[in-house]
C-alpha cells in the first residue's frame, strides 16, 4: 500500500513575502523580493519586480521585462505552457488562464497530491491569450480582486457595441476608453 499523499496545507505555506511552496523552495506571485519566483501573469501586484530567478511564461517574462527592464529579475526562466519540470522534487507545469497575455495557471504536484495556484483567470473566451484551462486537483488557489457582489461588470460586447454606435454618431468626436495599463 502506497502512503497518503502529503495534504496539501503541509507543503504550501504563506510567509511575509506571499505563498511558499516549502519542498520546492519558490514563491508564488511573491510580494518582496525572493531568491526564486513562480509568477502567474504580467500585472503589477502578481509580477514584481527584484526577484533573483524568476519562471514564468514566455508572454509574462516579456511584459516583466518591457516594465521592470534589468529589475525583472536576475534570472529569467520562460516555460511554454504544458511544459513539465521538476524544481526540488515539485512538480511544475503552466496551464494557460484565459486572463491576460502569457497568464498561467501554476500546477504543482508533489507526492501524489496537486495544487493549483491561479493568480486572476478567465473562462471567457477572450481572443487576447491562450484560453483557461481547467485542470483537476486537490486544491484551487485563486484570487478575487473583483469577487465581491459590487463588481458587476457589462458584457464585453454590449461595450464593444455601445462604441461602435457612439462613434458612428459622433465621428468627429474625440471618445475616451478607460482601460487598465495592461489588460
Amino acid at each position: 500500500m502506497s502512503p497518503s499523499p502529503p495534504p496539501p496545507e503541509t507543503w504550501i505555506k504563506t510567509t511575509p513575502a506571499g505563498l511558499y511552496c516549502e519542498p520546492g523552495g519558490f514563491h508564488m506571485d511573491p510580494l518582496l523580493p525572493v531568491p526564486r519566483a513562480v509568477i502567474t501573469h504580467g500585472h503589477g501586484d502578481h509580477a514584481r519586480p527584484g526577484n533573483e530567478r524568476v519562471l514564468a511564461t514566455p508572454g509574462t517574462i516579456a511584459i516583466m521585462q518591457s516594465r521592470y527592464g534589468e529589475l525583472a529579475g536576475g534570472s529569467l526562466q520562460p516555460l511554454d505552457y504544458g511544459e513539465p519540470i521538476a524544481i526540488d522534487g515539485v512538480g511544475v507545469r503552466l496551464l494557460p488562464a484565459g486572463h491576460v497575455l502569457g497568464s498561467a495557471q501554476i500546477v504543482l504536484d508533489y507526492r501524489g497530491a496537486r495544487v493549483v495556484v491561479s493568480g486572476d483567470y478567465k473562462r471567457r473566451a477572450d481572443p487576447t491569450c491562450a484560453p483557461f484551462e481547467p485542470c483537476n486537483c486537490d486544491l484551487f488557489i485563486t484570487e478575487a480582486t473583483f469577487g465581491l457582489p459590487i463588481f458587476r461588470h457589462p458584457p464585453d460586447r454590449l461595450e464593444i457595441d455601445k462604441l461602435l454606435h457612439s462613434l458612428a454618431l459622433f465621428p468627429d468626436r474625440c471618445h475616451v476608453v478607460g482601460v487598465y495599463a495592461l489588460g
